[in-house]
């Protein structure tokens, strides 16, 4: 039996109905959902329906048909999400579970799990007991294992999931893992469902041999009803059929089944659905467009001389290669893969504070605009490491290498720098801790000797060429060469020794470098400022900020955006900036970046907030920080 609760439905009301139901013997969960609230009745005996629609607070009464109560999408409408770390299964991204079948060395596994963050997979699993149809095949290493597991994590920030056995391991493995995994022959061990269903950590349930979906969902039934905060994902891992060409058969019509049938999470696991390696990128890709929230895939540095399940282990280059095709295929069923472009382990040591001999990412060189704006944040006492991409300056903080990163995200005449905007989105682990908003003059600059009439070819950084195009247009003869930089440009111009050339830069290059300024503040306006941004590892926001940033999809529906901006608007909140940008991979829609004041009581911001990631697919929060004055 499902109650409905009425939207004005208080804690007092709710109590009510529990303790009347519970006092019949019947077992009651509180699930909240994102539209409505409902009381799951679970037991014999139930009440008639028409006298528990008289109780207060109660909307409707229906009678649940599926035998599966809990695990019913008649419950709860909506895909449940269980979120395990900085990892959420069940929402926009496509969750990828990988590593070696089971625990062999501590050398073997680091190994494995810097492999795995390579990829840009977001989970690591490993075995450290291992159920094994010969009794004297390598069981596992234990607890050992586990402690090995713990230092991967701590080392790459990558969730684990390990599977536990019996009842006597639960209590041992929750200590070191972050998602209980109960494999396929242990889905009816319904002591031991009850058990891992009340040790406060989410259990990756598989899919057993033979069993039918119905039975699979019964099994989850039994981890829910152990705890009411009880979360549980669902794995299809292959079943046994009369195909021998295949270790298992990978049930992929079981994910849409499941998704309509039921509102938890559910992953594939196309390496035991297959045994083979050279099949399991095709039903990897096939599972994420039959709707998987994730994948559970085996890489092994080594599969040949992998102790267990190196033949459906994939090759570190595999997995990587996978991972790029899974991020092709994921935007055309509304998913995508985070965190592909990272390549290193974050730093561990905490992030620093302003003034304290920075360390300092930018793109660019000495002179640049870049250099200026974070010599005008930090102060003098930091050391720069400049590079020549923006994509390193992103890599560089996310790996460590770095303390903070500045780079420019907008400019007063050209708009915004996209580049760096979905290069937040590649990297969640970093956080806008400030900002800075510099004026740029743009300046002509040559070899001595050279006069303006000797020009024929101009070296500029796309944007400031952009920012110049007035006085470019008033010089056609001249051709202009895009470079990665604009102190940069100057410098080749000065280090090829060309009569015949200038670069657009700032006059702190000219300076540097030696050269003259044929022509000053050849900006096309003189309110040309770029504000840049001030990034950092996450870690807690400043007490004093007064600016957010965030990102937001909506759903494809009239009054979608219309919606979530009216959240702000009846809170008194002021919207500075919002702007559209292009989903890569699906072509015509659109997420959005949005900047608000935050308000002295920062109270009415966090439950606005609160309001918006309930109603929406997918909200990012980019950073809380001080907003900028005009440099």
């Amino acid at each position: 039996m499902i109650i409905v609760l009425r939207p004005d439905a208080g804690e007092a009301q709710i109590d009510f109905i529990q303790t009347k139901l519970e006092a019949r013997g019947l077992q009651t969960r509180v699930i909240a959902g994102a539209e409505r609230s409902v009381v799951a009745v679970i037991g014999t005996g139930l009440p008639d329906p028409r006298e528990v629609s008289f109780f207060p607070g109660v909307s409707e009464v229906i009678r649940v048909s599926r035998p599966y109560k809990l695990a019913s999408r008649e419950v709860v409408p909506t895909t449940s999400t269980v979120t395990v770390g900085p990892v959420t299964l069940g929402g926009s991204q496509l969750v990828v579970i990988a590593g070696p079948c089971s625990v062999e060395s501590r050398e073997g596994l680091l190994l494995a799990a810097r492999q795995v963050y390579e990829s840009g997979a977001s989970m690591l699993r490993a075995g450290a007991f291992k159920p094994r149809t010969s009794p004297y095949a390598f069981q596992g290493m234990g607890e050992e294992g586990l402690k090995i597991l713990a230092e991967a994590r701590d080392q790459f920030g990558l969730p684990i999931v390990t599977e536990v056995m019996s009842i006597a391991q639960v209590e041992l493995v929750g200590r070191y893992a972050d998602v209980l995994q109960i494999g396929a022959r242990n889905m009816q061990n319904f002591d031991l469902l009850k058990a891992v269903g009340q040790a406060g950590r989410p259990v990756l349930l598989k899919r057993g041999l033979a069993a039918t979906i119905e039975e699979l969902l019964m099994a989850a039934e039994y981890i829910l009803s152990g705890d009411r905060q009880a979360r549980v994902i669902l794995c299809e891992r292959g079943i046994r059929t009369f195909e021998s060409s295949t270790r298992n058969t990978l049930d992929l019509s079981a994910i849409p089944v499941i998704r309509s049938l039921s509102h938890l999470p559910v992953v594939a696991d196309p390496s035991h659905g297959t045994g083979h390696r050279g099949y399991v990128p095709a039903m990897a890709l096939a599972a994420a467009a039959a709707g998987a929230d994730g994948l559970m895939i085996e890489m092994h540095p080594n599969p040949p001389e992998a102790v267990s399940d190196g033949a459906q282990s994939l090759y570190p280059a595999e997995l990587s290669r996978l991972m790029r095709d899974l991020a092709v295929i994921a935007p055309v069923v509304g998913r995508q893969v985070e965190g592909r472009s990272r390549r290193l382990p974050p730093a561990s040591r905490p992030v620093q504070v302003r003034g304290e001999g920075l360390t300092v990412a930018l793109q660019g060189e000495t002179g640049s605009f870049s250099e200026k704006a974070a010599r005008q944040f930090f102060g003098p006492d930091l050391e720069l490491r400049s590079f020549a991409a923006f994509s390193e300056v992103f890599l560089a903080l996310a790996s460590g290498q770095v303390a903070y990163a500045v780079v420019p995200v907008e400019n007063s005449l050209t708009g915004s720098i996209h580049v760096n905007y979905d290069q937040l989105l590649e990297y969640p682990e970093l956080a806008i801790v400030g900002e800075l908003k510099v004026r740029v003059v743009h300046n002509l600059l040559a070899n001595p000797g050279v006069e303006l009439s000797d020009i024929r070819r101009v070296y500029s950084h796309p944007q400031a060429a952009a920012q110049c195009d007035q006085f470019l247009r008033s010089h056609p003869e001249w051709q202009v060469v895009s470079m990665y930089d604009t102190a940069g440009s100057a410098r080749v111009v000065k280090e090829q020794g060309m009569l015949d050339a200038a670069g657009i830069a700032s006059l702190e290059a000219a300076e540097n470098l030696g050269m003259v300024v044929l022509a000053s503040s050849i900006e096309t306006h003189p309110q040309n400022f770029t504000r840049f941004v001030v990034l950092a590892r996450q870690g807690p926001a400043a007490d004093d900020y007064d600016k957010l940033s965030l990102v937001l999809e909506t759903e494809h529906t009239p009054g979608a955006l219309y919606r979530s901006l009216g959240i702000f608007a009846e809170s008194g909140l002021n919207l500075v900036k919002l702007e559209s940008r292009p989903i890569p991979g699906t072509p015509w829609t659109y997420r959005f970046y949005l900047d608000l004041e935050a308000p002295p009581d920062r109270s009415v911001l966090e439950e606005a907030l609160g309001r918006l990631v309930g109603s929406l697919p997918f909200v990012r929060i980019l950073g809380r920080y001080r907003s900028a004055e005009l440099a």
